[in-house]
């Protein structure tokens, strides 16, 4: 088997090391699974679903009310990963899935976990905002559901793959694919029609999402880097715990002075250590950061033996 076959069926089966995408969706499964197992503790000791809800649901999810998110704001974090429903769950993963699978073909790991994050962030504020701004809306505050799962991150990541590339075809046996614009559309106009509703706080939560989603590439694509400064607390906090530990930052930086060539540096022959460093690269930056000189060598490597 070509290394790059080998490679690339490797990261997509279990993830490679630094993959958001996995990492993202076990987040969301696993906060599921220990949210439920709570539930099922309080159906065996025979407890209201209400007592549930109130002492252990509620803690999680975003409120409509000022006052409530202010005594609780870690929900502004957890609410994204917390789906309340077995359906939420299913249908936000696949979505997320879909599109954050093309997200990260387009522009690399990088991007990906801060586009989750600012659409949940937006989404929250955008909430709160509108059911206490319109009249219709905060004379229900107290009946309105909280914000819930992870609608407005994957309405974020879908609106930032598609503003990439409108044109990428999805669903190929279906007379050439569809465009992923489409099915983009289709995403929020769904959220659009129900704005016309009591369900409006949570409807305008997705589209906000979506809008930061949109600014956030109109940001890659000028060379300004939102989550540059979430990428570098996540490596503050792992050398904190294990400061003998190099971050992928110094890693990188001291690989490419012991190696002495420049990195990426087209060579003759066929190696290992080359297409491993190309396909570090493409999950770094980006299939389409590649020279045309470094795609056609890993063309060659995927059709080679080395």
């Amino acid at each position: 088997m070509a290394p790059l076959s080998q490679r690339k069926r490797k990261g997509i089966l279990l993830g490679q090391e630094g993959n958001a995408l996995v990492a993202l969706i076990v987040i969301n499964a696993v906060v599921f699974v220990i949210v439920n197992f709570i539930k099922i503790g309080y159906f065996l000791s025979n407890m209201e679903e209400a007592a549930f809800y109130k002492n252990v649901l509620a803690w999680l999810l975003v409120p409509a009310q000022v006052d409530v998110l202010l005594s609780r704001p870690w929900a502004l974090f957890t609410f994204m990963f917390t789906n309340v429903g077995v359906w939420q769950l299913i249908s936000n993963m696949l979505w997320f899935w879909a599109f954050a699978y093309i997200l990260q073909d387009l522009t690399g790991n990088r991007h990906l976990a801060p586009i989750y994050i600012y659409g949940g962030w937006m989404g929250a504020f955008m909430f709160v905002l509108v059911n206490n701004l319109f009249p219709v809306l905060a004379n229900q505050l107290p009946s309105i559901a909280p914000l819930g799962g992870a609608g407005a991150s994957v309405m974020a990541v879908a609106v930032a793959a598609t503003a990439l590339a409108p044109g990428y075809r999805i669903f190929p046996m279906l007379h050439g694919g569809i465009p992923l614009w489409i099915v983009t559309l289709i995403f929020v106009l769904i959220d659009y029609a129900l704005i016309a509703s009591v369900g409006a706080g949570t409807a305008v939560a997705h589209l906000s999402g979506g809008f930061i989603g949109l600014m956030y590439i109109k940001a890659v694509q000028r060379g300004a880097d939102w989550g540059e400064w979430m990428h570098q607390l996540y490596n503050w906090f792992l050398h904190l715990f294990d400061p003998k530990k190099p971050t992928p930052d110094q890693t990188r930086q001291r690989m490419h002075y012991k190696a002495g060539p420049e990195p990426f540096k087209a060579t003759p022959h066929l190696t290992q250590q080359r297409v491993d460093e190309l396909l570090d690269k493409i999950n770094k930056k980006g299939y389409h950061f590649l020279t045309d000189e470094e795609k056609e060598y890993l063309k060659r490597a995927s059709k080679e033996e080395l």
